[in-house]
Formats: structure tokens, C-alpha cells, sequence
């Protein structure tokens, strides 16, 4: 049976190690949020239309479904 306090690695898990090991998770993602390259006001404003566009034509094309298969169901009954 496997010892309850080994990690996956065998190191042992300690209390006293904790904050030291929060501190160096939040001192790593401060460095990786730093890496990242943001888009610009232009390409948000740009994408954001885009996607507006694309959930109007979704949406007339669904709607367009709805009512030409209702109609077929009102011909069928």
C-alpha cells in the first residue's frame, strides 16, 4: 500500500513547504502572463465583429430552417 504522505514523485509532502511552493506557483504565472502577447483594440473590435456576423447569418439560416420545415409539416398534416 502506498505511503499516504509520497507524492507521485516519492518526495514526502510537507506542511512547512507549502507557502514556499504557493508563493514560487504564483511567482511562475506572473512570468507566463508576462509571455503573452495581447491583441490590439483594432483586432478585438475586429474579431468581435466577425463573430457578431457569423451568429447573424447562423441565426437567419436556422431560422430559415424552422420555418421552411414547419411549413412541410403543416402540407404533410
Amino acid at each position: 500500500m502506498a505511503n499516504a504522505n509520497a507524492n507521485a514523485n516519492g518526495a514526502k509532502f510537507s506542511i512547512k513547504a507549502l507557502p514556499a511552493k504557493i508563493a514560487r506557483s504564483f511567482k511562475d504565472m506572473k512570468g507566463e502572463v508576462k509571455k503573452v502577447v495581447w491583441p490590439s483594440k483594432k483586432q478585438v473590435i475586429n474579431n468581435t465583429v466577425i463573430v457578431l456576423v457569423a451568429m447573424v447569418i447562423a441565426a437567419a439560416f436556422i431560422g430559415a430552417l424552422d420555418f421552411l420545415m414547419s411549413l412541410l409539416l403543416d402540407l404533410f398534416f
